[in-house]
Formats: C-alpha cells, sequence, structure tokens
C-alpha cells in the first residue's frame, strides 16, 4: 500500500492557542474540574493580595496550587510547610506562565508530613545524643586565613558568598570543596567534602551552605551522616542553608547558624570597613601613647640633666663663683659702710679737737699768760707787781711786766 502525500500544509499554532487549547480540555475532563489530591504542602506563600500560594508534593512529582482570598478567608484552619493535607479544586492552565495549577477551594489536614516526622524523629535522637550542646560548639575564628565551602559549584549561593568575602575580607584565601546538594547523592558528597577540608592544616573555618528551597530540596541536609560530619569537624562549621525561615538538622550542629548563605560568608569574616575604622582609631591611640610617652621622656630627661648639672663640678664652681662674687660684694659694702662710719667719727673728733686747740681760743682775741719760768698762769696771785710775763696771742708773743691793780 502507498502513502499518499498531503497537499496540504499543517495549521501552524500560536502559543496562545495551544495553552488556551490544552486549558479547554483540562477544564472539559469531568475527572480534573472536581478531585481531591493528597500531598504535603511546602514553598507557602502569603503575599499583600491575600491569595495563597504553595506547592503540593509527594515522594515522586509535586502540584502548584493556588487558593484565591475569599477561599482562604473560608479556612478553618492555615496550613503551614511540612503539613499533610487533602486539597480540593479543579486543574487548569495559568497562561502566562504556561504552567498547568491546581485552583483550591478547600484544604482539610492528613497530619504532618511524612518528611517533617523523620526530620523531628532525627532531630530528637541527635539532640538526645548531644549534638546540638553549646559546650561542643567551637569558637568562630575573628580573621580566618583560609576557609574552606562546601556547596554546588554552579549554584548562586557559591557566588554569593565570594562576592561577599571578597568585599568584606579579601585577605581570606577560599577553598571550595564542591558538591552537590539536592538528591540521593548529595549526603555522601557533603560528608566526603567536610572530610576533606578537615584534611587541610590551613583550613581555619567551613562553610556548608544552599540556597532556599522546599524541605525535600534541603533535605540532604537533614541526613544523620552530615549532622555526624559536622559534628566530628576539627574545624568550627558555619551552616547557612536555605532562607530566614528554614532549619535543617546542619544548623543545629554547625558551630554558627546563619539564615543565609551570604549570611554565613558575612558571620565568617570582619568588615574591612570596620577594619580601616578600627586600625584609625587605634593608630590615633598610637600616637597619643607614643606623644604622651615621648612628653613624659622628655620632662624626666629634663629633670636628670638639671640633678646632672647640679651636682656637676662645673655647676658647683659656678655657684661656689657666685658665691664669691656676693661675698665680695657684702665685704665691700660693708667696708665702704665702715669706713664712712670711721671717717665720720674722726670728723667729730676733729671738730672736738679743733674746738678745744689753744690756737682757736687766741684767734677769738684772747691771750695765754705765762710767768718767765713758762708756767701759765692761771690765777692772779701767782704774779706780783713787777713781774715781767710773755703774752702769747694768735700771731705771736709778747712780753709784758705787773703792775699793781688799782
Amino acid at each position: 500500500m502507498t502513502q499518499q502525500i498531503s497537499l496540504l500544509k499543517p495549521k501552524s499554532w500560536s502559543v496562545s492557542e495551544v495553552t488556551r487549547y490544552l486549558k479547554d480540555l483540562l477544564e472539559s475532563n469531568h475527572n480534573l474540574v472536581d478531585l481531591w489530591v493528597q500531598g504535603e504542602i511546602s514553598n507557602t506563600s502569603r503575599p499583600s493580595s491575600g491569595h495563597l500560594y504553595f506547592t503540593l508534593k509527594d515522594a515522586s512529582a509535586a502540584l502548584r496550587v493556588v487558593m484565591w482570598r475569599s477561599a482562604v478567608a473560608r479556612l478553618r484552619f492555615q496550613p503551614q510547610d511540612g503539613d499533610a493535607a487533602e486539597i480540593h479544586g479543579h486543574i487548569s492552565i495559568y497562561e502566562v506562565g504556561g504552567q498547568y495549577q491546581l485552583y483550591a477551594d478547600q484544604i482539610r489536614p492528613i497530619g504532618e508530613g511524612v518528611l517533617y516526622q523523620a526530620f523531628l524523629q532525627l532531630k530528637a535522637k541527635l539532640e538526645a545524643e548531644g549534638l546540638f550542646d553549646q559546650e561542643h560548639k567551637q569558637p568562630i575564628p575573628t580573621r580566618p586565613r583560609r576557609i574552606g565551602i562546601v556547596t554546588s559549584p554552579t549554584g548562586a549561593a557559591l557566588r554569593d558568598m565570594l562576592n561577599t568575602l571578597r568585599r568584606r575580607f579579601p585577605l581570606t584565601e577560599v577553598v571550595l570543596a564542591p558538591t552537590a546538594v539536592q538528591g540521593v547523592e548529595a549526603p555522601p558528597q557533603i560528608v566526603a567534602a567536610i572530610e576533606v577540608l578537615n584534611c587541610l592544616e590551613e583550613v581555619d573555618l567551613i562553610l556548608v551552605a544552599r540556597g532556599g528551597g522546599s524541605i525535600e530540596d534541603l533535605w540532604a541536609f537533614n541526613d544523620e551522616r552530615v549532622a555526624r560530619a559536622i559534628y566530628a569537624s576539627r574545624a568550627p562549621v558555619i551552616s547557612g542553608v536555605g532562607h530566614q525561615t528554614d532549619f535543617t538538622i546542619a544548623d543545629f550542629v554547625a558551630d554558627l547558624r546563619a539564615a543565609t548563605p551570604t549570611a554565613a560568608a558575612e558571620l565568617a569574616v570582619p568588615d574591612r570597613v570596620d577594619l580601616l575604622v578600627g586600625i584609625g582609631e587605634l593608630r590615633q591611640g598610637l600616637a597619643g601613647s607614643i606623644l604622651k610617652i615621648t612628653r613624659d621622656r622628655r620632662w624626666a630627661l629634663a629633670e636628670l640633666t638639671n640633678r646632672l648639672e647640679r651636682r656637676s663640678p662645673e655647676s658647683r664652681i659656678q655657684r661656689d663663683r657666685q658665691r664669691m662674687d656676693e661675698l665680695i660684694s657684702r665685704s665691700a659694702t660693708s667696708l665702704l659702710n665702715r669706713l664712712r662710719l670711721e671717717r665720720s667719727h674722726v670728723l667729730s673728733l676733729a671738730q672736738r679737737i679743733e674746738a678745744l686747740n689753744p690756737e682757736a681760743v687766741l684767734k677769738r682775741g684772747y691771750a695765754m699768760i705765762s710767768g718767765s719760768d713758762g708756767v701759765a698762769i692761771r690765777k692772779v696771785a701767782q704774779v706780783a707787781p713787777g713781774d715781767r710775763v710773755d703774752a702769747r696771742v694768735s700771731d705771736g708773743t709778747f712780753s709784758a711786766r705787773v703792775i699793781k691793780d688799782d
């Protein structure tokens, strides 16, 4: 039998036409317009619009679920990640994204999900063994020289951490231990990466990290093998798994938990801006201390110099010379005063002698009479009439004869 070739060109569909066609098919299928779906809730999102978005998962598949605000207002409980639930609604296609979704109008819980139950059981077991004890936590080095990173080599988490480390503290060397961070092969690879980094003596700190995701995506970090590898690590471990609200077993065992991979990098190293500010403050403090020490030492040196100068022979000679000058000055002053006193006394005596000098008396008109024997005549009884006497006046001597007094 020969096959006939169609002479008509097949119809060309637009994306919108294909999507709308599939949407009509789904919405016309009676099995998909009124159904209940069981699964575990994850990736819950509640935007300001009031609508509810989440993913319903089981061991091998995932289904995107949307619940409008009007239906959310009628819920008797608020679904959380990890809840196992039955969702009622209909299947349709979100045309803008080309994604099929379950548009829910009812949610009823059927207990916690299997994965969340396993998480709680392992957490209780390891906590009872002491793997979470604070006493076992190692201090994080303030300025690590080499940091080991355990994460996917192709993920955005690695790029964010490297950018953060380079910006904050570029002196730190980074060693990457690449590993899968999702799937059944991830736990043994993470364990091997931690052990390899611990064999390097120069690694001061290890970052175990990956970006956000559902509980299934992060399940490798809830593995008991990973938890025990972190607990046994020689180097301190910072965990940065998922987002702010995500918690894994690795977070509880690690020496320090960070909300995100970027936050883990920020906690691992200091900020160079803060270091520069601190260095500037230390420089100012050091300069002030040096200035104070220099000033104190200079003052002490000056004091020692003064003491040495005061005890040196030259200084003593100078003091003795000054003392000698003072003594000479005082002696000269004393001698001068003494001479003045003596001169005054001599003048006084001279005045007294001058006052008693017979010559001075004779100059005032008096005469000194003496007999022929040269004896001064002081009384009338010493002479008789006819006696010759000598009279001495101021300018010479003459003789006279005594006559009878009437």
